[in-house]
């Protein structure tokens, strides 16, 4: 499509204010779809590490469809971190104090 507009310039076909407004509008074109290019394979990629995750964190539980006993090991490979936030004391003595569990591959799950 530049190809032609070019030659439509250079064979005097389309006048030089025409050719430029032309131009200039491809190149803005181009690089709106040059944006979104990058953002869509930004998104793919994100959504390949995602899949890939939850096939890991799949095969990683796999291995502990009945667990019997819980142990240093187990919990190593299948959590993360635990983040325990400073504990509140209500006005009726009740102390209360959030945990969250971060698992492998899959991040904290909301209950």
């Amino acid at each position: 499509m530049f190809a032609k507009l070019y030659e439509d310039h250079a064979m005097s076909r389309i006048d030089e204010r025409n050719y430029d407004m032309l131009r200039g509008r491809y190149q803005d074109e181009q690089g709106g779809l040059d944006e979104k290019i990058a953002a869509l394979n930004a998104r793919l990629a994100e959504s390949v590490e995602t899949q890939r995750n939850a096939e890991r964190w799949v095969a990683l539980i796999r291995k502990y469809t009945i667990i019997s006993e819980l142990t240093a090991p187990l919990l190593h490979e299948l959590i993360e971190k635990i983040v325990i936030h400073q504990g509140v004391t209500s006005p009726d003595g009740f102390k209360d104090q959030e945990v969250e569990i971060f698992y492998r591959f899959i991040g904290k799950i909301e209950f």
